[in-house]
């Protein structure tokens, strides 16, 4: 007798309407965002190549903040310590909603985005230490290139006019989440090195309580605000990077609806920090980071010294291999099959659109090389040239199969019935097929009545003549 097999899981297939719906609201934060961010990117290479630069290198070092509490720092420093603590506190809440909400809630379904992450992460940092062992280089770089940054890949998205289908877009929201996950790991792992034990302690004491109070439902801003405040300050003395504060707290937060409820705790504090995250913290941090020196011979050295090198590789090379290869070998011996609407193509566009690394590219750089500020702007340089390299080779693939997509996301769209949902999610449903018919029977009605007008009209006219 032969056994049942159970039948294949779909991959990339359609979103359930909910999941689309945050979804599309999240990426939609995150474009406007990412726009934000290339303009403060492009702001930045100006300032730091115009005689300006001058200016730009005074502001960035600006120290201000009370030194009695260890906070005198400069302006670069607060938007990478202290800005970056929004953007990763969205990514707490974001990761903490995947696991009891989102795709990441079913372990199966979970499987193929973790597992295409964690090597998208592995393999740029092989490619990195290879590159670096065989020049000669410095190991210390390694995790650059192992960062995808969402909210740029999708402004490049927004620039070049690309619709991708919801369940591409979802993929790759998974894929960054995932991404930041490992991305605070390896911040919290390997670039702490001298640890404050009080003032540790007292972060620790000061998110017990913070959670003590989300459990309690104590409500207010005027009170998790200043709480937040103390343990960020508390986290950055303990020498504990300050953003693990961040998503510390964003993980504490409930993300799970209850009966009457339309958002849960978590989705509506996200709905009102995202755009703070996306459209300040970020650009600001891009803005006091991203301000190179670019000359041909800088350019140049990015290709030349192993370094630089190995970062540029690892994100246009790795990371689209690592994410491709880890998609496809795990649903061949998982048997997940694709969307018979999409191709491996649609895969290997959307892996080598994760190669653009920035935002935590350039703040592990600055982690990494910390004290060498001539190979830290070189580190920043090979960032920004690598991600180039990678959203030029994304648009080329991605522009392939637009028509498609386009195509896609159409029918993903349409409302004939105009009730709010688009109709693919309602086929299903005789109630839709009734309503579909009484919409079809009144436009006929209505053709019928404008023929019978313009026959008797021409009747009417015939008559005389």
């Amino acid at each position: 007798m032969t056994a049942l097999r159970a039948p294949a899981r779909k991959f990339l297939g359609r979103l359930s309407l909910p999941e689309r719906t945050f979804v599309a609201d999240a990426l939609r934060t995150e474009t406007v965002g990412g726009v934000l961010l290339l303009l403060a990117t492009i702001a930045a290479l100006i300032w730091a190549n115009t005689p300006l630069h001058d200016s730009y290198a005074s502001v960035a070092h600006f120290h201000l903040g009370p030194a009695a509490l260890g906070l005198d720092l400069s302006v670069e420093h607060w938007a990478a310590d202290g800005l970056l603590a929004v953007f990763f506190f969205v990514a707490g809440i974001e990761l903490k909603r995947e696991l009891v909400a989102g795709d990441l809630r079913d372990p199966k379904a979970a499987l193929l985005p973790v597992v295409a992450a964690v090597c998208g992460m592995a393999v740029p940092a092989l490619v990195y230490a290879l590159t670096n062992a065989l020049g000669g280089g410095s190991l210390d770089g390694w995790a650059v290139p192992t960062a995808t940054d969402i909210a740029f890949a999708l402004a490049v998205l927004a620039v070049i006019g690309t619709s991708l289908p919801s369940a591409l877009r979802a993929f790759l929201l998974t894929l960054a989440v995932v991404d930041d996950l490992f991305a605070i790991l390896i911040i919290a792992i390997f670039f702490t090195e001298d640890i404050d034990l009080a003032a540790l302690g007292g972060a620790v004491i000061g998110l017990a309580v913070f959670w003590l109070l989300l459990r309690k439902g104590i409500r207010g801003w005027y009170v998790y605000v200043p709480l937040a405040l103390v343990i960020w300050g508390l986290m950055y003395n303990s020498g504990v990077h300050a953003t693990i504060a961040g998503v510390a707290m964003g993980l504490m937060l409930r993300c799970h609806r209850r009966e009457g409820e339309e958002h849960s705790p978590g989705e509506h504090i996200e709905h009102l920090v995202r755009p703070l995250s996306a459209g300040l913290a970020v650009p600001l941090f891009a803005l006091f980071s991203a301000g190179v020196v670019v000359s041909g011979s800088a350019l140049g050295d990015v290709f030349t010294r192993p370094e630089t090198l190995g970062v540029v590789l690892g994100l246009v090379v790795g990371k689209a291999v690592g994410v491709f290869g880890g998609t496809w070998l795990t649903a061949r011996f998982t048997r997940a099959t694709l969307n018979e609407d999409l191709a491996w193509a649609d895969v290997a566009a959307v892996a080598t659109l994760a190669g653009i690394g920035f935002t935590v590219s350039l703040l592990i750089g600055e982690l990494a090389f910390q004290g060498d500020e001539a190979l830290t702007d070189e580190i920043k340089a090979a960032v920004l040239v690598g991600s180039v390299i990678a959203a030029a080779l994304a648009t080329a693939l991605l522009k392939i199969r637009n028509a498609k997509y386009r195509a896609l996301c159409e029918v993903e769209e349409r409302d004939d019935d105009r009730d709010g949902v688009p109709d693919i999610y309602e086929e299903d449903d005789p109630a839709y097929h009734l309503r579909m018919a009484e919409i079809y029977e009144r436009k006929a009605a209505e053709h019928r009545r404008l023929a019978e007008v313009k026959g008797g009209a021409g009747a009417g006219d015939d008559g005389p003549a």
